[in-house]
């Protein structure tokens, strides 16, 4: 009911002006598109040593430390944490009801 309000005198003058300077230069209603690379699904190689190097420099290692820093998934993160965990790269610490923390292992 009611349906959408009408804009005001001014509001469609400066709409009006806006179209008259983006037709003159050429320049579409839409801006262009951002590169935004989707994250990664594949998470990075367990055995490549310049990985578990990347992986010990972190201090603490939550899953969104891991997905930001290799641009993957958090779903894809804590499962490449738990192959770590299994193959000792690193080691659990806590966990709240949400997220698993671990540290490098020594």
């Amino acid at each position: 009911m009611g349906g959408k309000k009408r804009l005001t005198l001014k509001q469609m003058e400066k709409q009006s002006r806006k179209q008259a300077r983006q037709k003159r230069s050429g320049v579409s209603d839409a801006t262009a598109p951002r590169d935004k690379k989707a994250p990664g699904i594949i998470p990075p190689d367990i055995k490549d040593p310049k990985v578990i190097e990347e992986v010990k420099k972190i201090k603490v290692l939550t899953p969104y430390a891991v997905a930001s820093r290799f641009n993957i998934r958090l779903s894809t993160a804590r499962d490449f944490l738990k192959q770590l965990e299994e193959k000792g790269v690193i080691k659990f610490v806590s966990r709240s009801r949400n997220v698993r923390i671990y540290t490098p292992a020594d």
